[in-house]
């Protein structure tokens, strides 16, 4: 999707035993993170129409119409060693509100509110 800023975004894939593994597994296979230093639940969570997918009710069955969307923070021992995979072009280190203007989904800005909130209320260790 062309000139469309959001999260790492992924999983549904039937190994996952649980979010937090498709969490990891997506920032490692999207973004070569593989040690965050910490990644943190967030509260917010989406719901997202399988129609979003093209393939997603083929692999997942006629019967999934929605799927959740979970949110994770995760605090980088180093940023240099990002390595975007081919689903993406590029990535940036902006302030909150770039990020806001920059995002086109309302999860993702309600996501990255709560993680800001939990950051300046020191709810984050």
């Amino acid at each position: 999707m062309a000139d469309v800023w959001q999260f790492i975004a992924g999983g549904g894939e039937d190994e996952d035993a649980a979010p937090l593994a498709a969490a990891l597994r997506e920032a490692s296979e999207e973004a070569g993170i593989r040690e965050p230093r910490q990644l943190v639940a967030l509260e917010s969570v989406c719901s997202i129409p399988t129609e979003c997918f093209p393939k997603a009710r083929a692999v997942w069955g006629e019967a999934c119409l929605v799927i959740p969307e979970y949110a994770f923070a995760a605090e980088l021992w180093d940023t240099t060693g990002i390595k975007l995979s081919a689903e993406h072009t590029e990535y940036r280190w902006v302030n909150y509100q770039d990020a806001v203007d920059m995002l086109r989904y309302d999860s993702n800005k309600t996501a990255l509110w709560e993680l800001d909130n939990k950051l300046r209320l020191a709810l984050i260790p």
